[in-house]
């Protein structure tokens, strides 16, 4: 055999090895699940587009599971079909704790690792939670209020006080403005998954008491552009609106100058980050799942991993944007 075809075999030999190394690490059945409720809100999108990205990196297979409204109970039905195929891992966030404790601690025992992601189950033995810190996330909205109100004025909050991340982001905010007595919470709102109720309730208040109310803060993703609407539709320019979250509709609303910001979460990296250490528990197993690691000084995982959070307004809309188009094009 000359040395040049020698060489050449090498080389052939080399990437084999190499490439077999990389791929010899996963299964071919192998599969990871992301399970949420509103799996078509575009956070949700976002979030997917992270999950598929981390998914292309590993070489797994990965599906977005869930009701496309909020449903903790429909949620609750895709979980448990998602453990029925004993997938590698999987990802949920939690609508509603107490409708999900109970399978989410069945998976645990099955030996499937579940980590939760945005909104948590922290009295579940999940392995732990990956998302907002969304006490400080309250606290950064509230912050921001005080400003634009100038430490003065009435405000309505909207929530689902069942989700235990929108109840953390109430208690940031009240914490927050509890150092301006001039600001006064007048009425929390239940909307109930429901964005409908927001609209109706904020014509309701524009009807009524329209010169009672100086903001409104929108805890979660879907009211703010139904309030917006409704100040637009009364040409109405001098109320506060805080929302959250980023999708297409809220960003236009601070382009248009009727929400004031919004509280900017990173769904995209929660599920990327949150794949990641699913696969790395799924091939470096811990010896229980079902410890409370959170209360262990050398515990193998983290208790929680802060995802951050941001305020977008109309001084960095344009680069958010730019951002975002990027990481979703490469997660698609």
């Amino acid at each position: 055999m000359s040395p040049r075809r020698h060489i050449s075999l090498l080389l052939i030999l080399a990437n084999f090895l190499i490439t077999t190394t990389a791929c010899g690490r996963h299964d071919s059945d192998e599969k990871y699940f992301l399970v949420t409720a509103n799996v078509q809100l575009p956070y949700w999108q976002e979030a997917k587009a992270g999950f598929m990205q981390a998914s292309e990196q590993l070489r797994v297979q990965a599906k977005v599971v869930g009701p496309d409204s909020y449903d903790p109970k429909a949620e609750l039905a895709a979980f448990d079909d998602a453990v029925k195929k004993k997938p590698a891992g999987i990802l949920i966030s939690v609508a509603d704790p107490a409708v999900l404790m109970y399978s989410i601690n069945n998976a645990i025992a099955a030996g499937i690792p579940v980590i939760t992601i945005d909104a948590d189950a922290p009295v579940s033995k999940r392995l732990f939670f990956v998302g907002t810190n969304n006490y400080q996330a309250g606290l950064l909205g509230g912050k921001r209020l005080a400003e634009e109100l100038k430490d003065k004025g009435n405000v309505v909050f909207f929530t689902i006080p069942e989700q235990a991340n929108l109840a953390e982001r109430l208690r940031g905010y009240r914490e927050a403005l509890g150092r301006f007595p001039d600001i006064h919470v007048v009425r929390v709102v239940d909307i109930a998954g429901d964005p409908r109720v927001a609209f109706d309730t904020a014509t309701e208040i524009l009807g009524k008491e329209a010169d009672k109310v100086n903001a409104f803060v929108c805890l979660e993703a879907q009211a703010g552009r139904e309030v917006a609407t409704v100040l637009n539709n009364r040409s109405v320019k001098n109320k506060v609106v805080i929302a959250m979250d980023t999708d297409a509709d809220t960003l236009d609303w601070i382009d248009k100058g009727v929400i004031a910001a919004t509280i900017s979460q990173k769904p995209y990296t929660m599920s990327l980050v949150g794949l990641h250490m699913l696969d790395d528990l799924y091939h470096n197993k811990l010896s229980k799942l079902d410890n409370d690691w959170s209360k262990d000084s050398f515990a193998p995982i983290p208790a929680f991993v802060d995802t951050g959070t941001a305020v977008i307004d109309k001084s960095n809309i344009k680069a958010f944007r730019e951002a975002k188009e990027t990481a979703t094009k490469a997660g698609k």
